[in-house]
This record gives structure tokens, sequence and C-alpha cells, in this order.
């Protein structure tokens, strides 16, 4: 399962990857369909430096976020839909300036993320960020987990 490794930003100053949560990946690949994760655990590429797939998983290391966002909306202005799990930082200037102008949509987790291997939620909220070419109708919501 490629995007359930997919890098984590579970990050509390020591560890900055881990696991997606496999029910949260399987809940946006239903939706998406994705064809690419440019940030894998253990890459064996550089996903900033290559071109990536129509329908792409994000999740990449908190410790080091902007370049993959910034990566993102230029490949979304490209045409592909790109969806990342983020930790919601409203404040930070990496959202100010390519977040919220430019996201189709925001989905505002209901639950604070357990990043597995841990066992433990982590200490930050989670948001899901979509860039794609559908209207929809609201752009902020709070996401309810699927069970």
């Amino acid at each position: 399962m490629r995007g359930a490794l997919a890098l984590a930003g579970y990050w509390n100053g020591a560890k900055d990857s881990t696991a997606t949560p496999e029910w949260l990946y399987n809940q946006l690949d239903s939706e998406f369909h994705f064809d690419f994760d440019p940030c894998p655990l253990n890459p064996k590429f550089d996903g900033l430096a290559l071109s990536w797939g129509l329908r792409n998983y994000v999740n990449p290391p908190y410790s080091d976020k902007a370049p993959w966002i910034r990566k993102s909306l230029i490949e979304h202005i490209q045409g592909k839909t790109i969806v990342m799990l983020l930790p919601v930082d409203t404040s930070a200037r990496w959202f100010q300036r390519w977040i919220h102008p430019y996201a189709s949509q925001i989905r505002f987790l209901n639950q604070r993320l357990i990043f597995p291997p841990n066992k433990h939620h982590a200490a930050y909220a989670s948001m899901i960020v979509v860039y794609d070419h559908v209207n929809y109708s609201e752009k902020y919501i709070t996401w309810n987990r699927k069970l």
C-alpha cells in the first residue's frame, strides 16, 4: 500500500517520517484515485525535482513542508489534482500565501490523528488541502472520519 506509507508529517522535534493512517489514505484514495506519491517513505527519487502524476497524494515532512506546498501549487497550475495532509496552522505564512488563496477545498479533521507506529494522538490538528478543478459548494469544511 504505497500511499499508506507516505512520508508523514509527524513532527515533535525528533521524528519527521511516519506512516499516514491507513484508514485516512484509503478514504482519500477512494475519492481521488491517486496515481502518484511524490513523498514516499524511503524515497528512491527526489519528488521536488520531477513531474508528478495526474492525481497525487502528498504528506510532506512537517519540518520542511513549504517546498512541498509550493511544488503542489505548481503541479496544480499544470492541471493536476493534489491532496495534501498538513498540520493546521492558519497563521503560518505558507498557509496565508499558498493554501488560503489557491486551495479548492480545505477539510479540517474533527479529530487528532495517530500516525503509525505511534499509539498517541498527534499534538496538533490536521487538515486535508485539495488543489483540483472541482467547484466545491464549500471551501472550508469540518471533515468527519467515515467508519
